[in-house]
């Protein structure tokens, strides 16, 4: 039996695209298919498709973990959608972390009104009393302040400099972050943000769109950025715009996507 699926990127961040594929990747496929050197290559499976009519998408990490979210994904989902006509340019996009206004702009962009972030706790969860906001820790013997926000799915942001190859997976697994947890490491620099991300269940990425949105989100709550202003996120594959509004109300999160090519696979 084989496997169909398309490649797509967004700024660097790969996904095999599978369309009704859910009853086929059980445990061990997506590692396999994600595998750069004995399988396929990528970040991550998503699958996509139609249920009750709504278009919807799931991720498989590499590592075989399921995500709540992935901002980049959804980009990459949303014109895989759009070139199979199977949805309009403007539409909902239904997530395991609720449900994405998208909006696919015709020059290879894509908008997506990403949830509300929440610095709550219980939301990400971390184990906290109340938000962390430049809150100082320790992780692997390195000091640093950490804004934990949550975009459907936990990320923690730091502006310190520190030694990131060690505090990345460090911080990943940290015992107060029971679900683990996607690590930002943010600059200021000429009115934006310069962001490298430790991703949990892949390592580090050239592109992750909740942490961009996380990490514009840590930059206002930390005064660092202006609310309500486009912010500029430059990540290893590429650039962000990134628009933070009014507490509870949607992050706005446009950039780039391309279909790579097609495929199939046979699974054993």
């Amino acid at each position: 039996m084989e496997l169909s699926f398309e490649k797509y990127e967004g700024l660097g961040n790969d996904f095999l695209v599978v369309r009704d594929g859910a009853d086929r990747i059980v445990p061990g496929v997506a590692e396999r298919l994600c595998d750069r050197h004995r399988g396929v290559g990528a970040d991550g499976v998503l699958l996509t498709g139609l249920e009750g009519g709504r278009p919807f998408m799931r991720v498989r990490n590499a590592d075989g973990s399921t995500p709540q979210m992935c901002g980049n994904g959804v980009r990459c989902v949303a014109l895989y959608l759009r070139a199979h006509e199977l949805v309009p340019d403007a539409f909902e996009l239904d997530t395991d972390a609720g449900p994405h206004r998208v909006r696919v702009l015709g020059d290879g962009r894509v908008e997506v009104a990403m949830r509300p972030a929440s610095l709550t706790p219980s939301d990400l969860p971390v184990v906290a009393d109340e938000p962390w906001i430049d809150r100082p820790i320790e992780v692997a013997g390195h000091a640093l302040r950490v804004t934990a926000v949550s975009m459907g799915n936990p990320h923690a942001v730091t502006f310190d400099e520190v030694a990131r190859d060690v505090v990345g997976p460090a911080l990943e697994v940290d015992p107060r972050f029971p679900e683990r947890v996607n690590a930002g490491f943010a600059t200021v620099v000429d009115g934006g943000l310069e962001l490298a991300v430790w991703e949990r269940g892949v390592g580090w990425t050239q592109a992750c769109g909740t942490g961009a949105c996380a990490a514009a989100v840590a930059a206002v709550e930390t005064g660092r950025a202006s609310r309500g202003a486009d912010l500029s996120v430059h990540l290893p594959g590429g650039e962000l715009v990134i628009r933070v509004g009014a507490p509870g109300t949607p992050v706005l999160m446009t950039g780039p996507a391309r279909r790579v090519f097609a495929g199939a696979v046979p699974l054993e």
